[in-house]
């Protein structure tokens, strides 16, 4: 006979752990006790040898759907005879340190039961149990019970109750827990404000109103969704034009994953996220064309694009939304307007979406904390996210080592927060980009509910360099500055007076942050290189930085090399209209010649522009110099007739990426010193573009040209950079790393030459990881200082 004590951690609270260890240990005729404590789970139990080994198997092996084990430690202890198995009450003031589950798609039982006529909760829209359901989104406070989540207000009925103290029902403590007696109810409105239909017949009537092409604000997990036919082309574009969202893609739900097929290309992996209990938007490639059976997506979905965002219904309320209608495809498109983050309680949707939504599909279950749909892609190598939100947050980034309290502000553009504790990263939800008071609303609410749900203060905020970013003022308006911050050339040993123990600040480098944010992912200690190409980075030298060499060691950085500069002419104005840069770049070959010499591109943008932009350039008025990678994308993006003028981030580069035909051939750049600064310097690989551009070369060709001349100058100039540091070792960050070709294929460089290849797979390559990175940092910077602070 044996006694084992066992400790699991993870995520093993709220997700139905412990009925799963209760049924186990009866199953293998085990005695002892379960419950939750401040790490986890606590188990005791006793038995034969072999029913210990076989619950501890089953324990290694199983498990509820929503919980993720990260440890499970093993202790003998003495036998004592024990008789039965208890869940026994656990001391509420030992869970606050307790691992919360994220937002999850409703459970294959719970759909069951939501279509089963014979159910008591058939076509509940609020239908959830301990595998599926709100997590996230309803917290207020910890530790994680009904009366400290949105849920408080509904007192569960008697048969309700009767599940939730149950441990052999799978809605045994489900803190969500409602059935259409005691929870919930969704109703309808129009768009002045009238309750049209409730309850079951609301759901009838939306489909109904969603089948004649109208739009519906539809209440969601974490925010609101405007939903349309996606098939109908007129309530498309009614959307687009109401939403003033010209041209970027809409996400489309799906009926189910044989629709999808029909619509799109799916490989194996791509099938199993998109049914994963996390249900992100995944990207896929549209099938060209359909079955004539199939009625197409409306081609102003995703305009211009080869790739479809989908996703499937993740709440019992979206599955009602498909049951019995007409349609099988929804644009599902965040419920906001322009640059505001998406809208969560009843009456801003009513303010805020009014003009745009035609109805309401409202509920009296509140959305505490926003969270938008997460977005990933599949690669080769694996997976990238691109928006990391709802299914993935607030699951930590597990780091090297336990470390003091940090808080990171992220960067101004796909803006998120960052708090550690312990050997854990909360990078937050997408919150979008600080640039108006509503979204900084957001930021300041979610890290006000991140250190409550953590139970942490933190002792350092660390902000980007940049001082015109909301991010940036908010840090210095709640923190003083750290003695003698880090310098740069290897920083030097600071001590803090142990009494100044206040709440400090540090700023830190975009591109630096990137860098540092796939260190912390891949728990690589010790100096690296890396290489942070994307659209712009305040560098602190006068100039926009994006497409940087460094050295990085924890909070130390050094910029080993960069792209050579471009002109931007009209600063911000130039992201929008690629053409300027690109007639900047031009006019870095040619001067005052450029018109003669490349007529065959300048003759096609705006004279009265052209004149203009060149009157700058020769003036060097208002026309920053950027080393940015991203910019040169745009660059080839209008000499190719790609894009001229873009409607949303990034769409030159991505039209430019899908535009390519696989060619073996590369535009060259040289490599060449700047003082102790290698720079490449991207003019020869432009004339070369141009020339083969005006020779009639197919502009698919001189783009997949251009993208092997920058894989081929990457390479090239880490290997100097590899020979000058003995260093073997690179990490890869930056928007620009979410192009798939570039991506992959320089990756597959790197690896033959011997490089060992940090990228992303927990958080994206573009700034969304910058909160991560500078949190790692300054966690690093205390390190080297001491824990005076």
């Amino acid at each position: 006979m044996r006694r084992v004590g066992v400790r699991v951690e993870g995520i093993v609270q709220g997700v139905g752990f412990r009925p799963f260890v209760y049924q186990a240990a009866r199953r293998w005729g085990l005695h002892g006790w379960v419950r939750n404590d401040a790490t986890g789970v606590e188990i005791e139990l006793e038995g034969p040898d072999g029913a210990v080994e076989g619950f501890l198997e089953t324990l290694r092996r199983e498990g509820p759907p929503l919980s993720r084990i990260r440890s499970i430690a093993v202790s003998d202890k003495p036998y004592q005879g024990l008789s039965g198995f208890h869940i026994v009450p656990s001391d509420a003031s030992s869970l606050r340190t307790a691992l919360i589950s994220p937002d999850t798609a409703v459970c294959a039982d719970c759909v069951r039961e939501l279509l089963d006529p014979k159910d008591r909760r058939y076509r509940y829209p609020f239908i959830n149990c301990t595998n599926c359901g709100p997590r996230y989104t309803i917290i207020q406070d910890i530790p994680y019970d009904r009366n400290k989540t949105t849920m408080a207000r509904f007192s569960m009925c008697a048969a309700c109750r009767a599940e939730y103290e149950d441990p052999t029902n799978r809605r045994f403590h489900a803190q969500p827990n409602a059935c259409p007696v005691c929870g919930p109810h969704v109703w309808l409105e129009d768009a002045q404000g009238r309750i049209l239909a409730e309850r079951d017949e609301a759901v009838r009537e939306a489909v109904r109103c969603l089948e004649k092409g109208r739009i519906v604000a539809v209440k969601g997990l974490g925010g609101f969704h405007l939903a349309v036919a996606a098939t109908d082309e007129e309530a498309v574009s009614r959307l687009r034009r109401r939403k003033i969202r010209e041209e970027k893609p809409f996400a489309v739900m799906f009926r189910d994953m044989g629709t999808v097929q029909a619509y799109c290309h799916v490989n194996p992996e791509e099938e199993r996220l998109i049914l994963s209990k996390e249900r992100p938007i995944v990207l896929v490639r549209k099938r060209r064309p359909v079955a004539p059976s199939v009625t197409p997506i409306a081609s102003s979905v995703a305009p211009r694009n080869a790739f479809l965002g989908v996703f499937l219904p993740y709440t019992p309320l979206h599955v009602l939304l498909f049951e019995d209608s007409a349609y099988h495809a929804l644009v599902m498109t965040s419920g906001n307007r322009s640059d505001e983050p998406i809208v969560t309680e009843n009456d801003e949707a009513r303010e805020h979406l009014l003009g745009i939504a035609d109805f309401f599909l409202l509920h009296d279950r509140d959305i505490y904390i926003r969270c938008d749909d997460s977005v990933t892609r599949v690669l080769p190598g694996g997976l990238m996210p691109i928006r990391r939100a709802r299914g993935y947050v607030p699951v930590p980034v597990r780091l090297a080592r336990s470390g003091p309290v940090v808080l990171a502000t992220g960067a101004e553009l796909k803006n998120t927060v960052c708090l550690t504790r312990d050997r854990d990263a909360f990078v937050s939800q997408h919150i979008g980009d600080l640039e108006n008071l509503e979204t900084l609303r957001a930021f300041e609410k979610t890290i006000e509910h991140l250190q409550k749900i953590l139970d942490v203060r933190p002792t350092l905020i660390v902000h980007d360099l940049h001082p015109d970013y909301l991010s940036t003022q908010w840090a210095e308006a709640q923190a003083a500055p750290l003695p003698a911050a880090q310098e740069g050339e290897g920083g030097r040993n600071m001590d803090v007076p142990g009494e100044a123990r206040s709440l400090y600040r540090i700023g830190v480098q975009h591109h630096h942050a990137h860098i540092a944010s796939v260190a912390a992912e891949r728990h690589a200690d010790g100096p690296i290189l890396g290489v942070a190409l994307d659209g712009t980075g305040y560098g602190g030298d006068g100039t926009v930085w994006g497409g940087e060499f460094l050295y990085v060691d924890g909070a130390v950085c050094r910029r080993l090399g960069r792209f050579s500069h471009v002109p931007l002419p009209g600063g911000d104005r130039a992201v929008k209209e690629p053409w300027r840069t690109a007639l900047a770049a031009l006019w870095l070959l040619a001067g005052d010649g450029v018109e003669d010499l490349y007529g065959f591109f300048t003759n096609r943008w705006p004279e009265k522009e052209r004149r203009g932009v060149l009157a700058m350039l020769r003036r060097g008025i208002h026309t920053p110099l950027t080393s940015s990678c991203g910019r040169l994308f745009d660059v080839m993006a209008s000499l190719c007739g790609v894009r001229d003028r873009i409607h949303y981030e990034g769409q030159a580069a991505i039209e430019l990426e899908q535009s390519l035909r696989i060619d073996g051939g590369a535009y060259g750049a040289d490599l060449e010193k700047d003082g102790d600064l290698w720079v490449v310097d991207s003019r020869p690989l432009v004339a070369e573009a141009a020339e083969d551009l005006m020779r009639g070369c197919p502009p698919s060709v001189a783009a997949c040209r251009f993208h092997n001349g920058i894989i081929h100058a990457v390479g090239r100039l880490l290997d100097r950079l590899g020979e000058e540091t003995g260093l073997r070792t690179v990490a890869l960050s930056g928007g620009v790393f979410q192009n798939v070709y570039l991506t992959t294929a320089l990756v597959s460089l790197l690896k033959d030459a011997g490089w060992t290849v940090l990228t992303h797979d927990k958080v994206p390559p573009n700034d969304a990881c910058i909160s991560l990175g500078q949190a790692h940092i300054g966690r690093c910077l205390l390190e080297r200082i001491g824990s005076a602070v």
